[in-house]
C-alpha cells in the first residue's frame, strides 16, 4: 500500500525540507520503519530503545491517535495519510 507519512517542521532537516513523503507499507509501523529506512535519523526521535513511540511523539492515521488504534500494529490502506506530531508543551 501506499501510504503519505507528514513529516513535522522540527524534523524536516531529515528529508532536505520534504513535508511529506510517501513510502510502501502496511501498518502504520512499516510507515516509519520505511521512514527511516529512507531517511536514517527518524528511528531515534521517534522510536524509544524498547521500539515503541516515545512518549511525547503523537502519530496519527488520518484523524485518529494510533495508541487509541492499534498502536504500531495499525493497518494502512492504500492513499492513506499518517502525521508525526511532536507534542507541544507549553503553560
Amino acid at each position: 500500500m501506499s501510504v503519505i507519512i507528514r513529516v513535522p517542521t522540527q524534523l524536516r532537516q531529515l528529508t532536505a525540507g520534504t513535508g511529506e513523503i510517501t513510502v510502501e507499507a502496511s501498518t502504520v509501523g512499516e510507515a516509519l520503519h520505511a521512514l527511516e529506512a529512507s531517511y536514517p535519523g527518524f528511528g531515534e526521535r521517534i522510536f524509544d530503545e524498547a521500539g515503541a513511540l516515545r512518549r511525547f511523539v503523537n502519530v496519527f492515521l488520518a484523524d485518529e491517535d494510533v495508541r487509541f488504534l492499534e498502536g504500531l500494529a495499525t493497518p494502512v490502506a492504500d492513499g492513506v495519510t499518517i502525521s508525526i506530531v511532536p507534542a507541544v508543551a507549553g503553560g
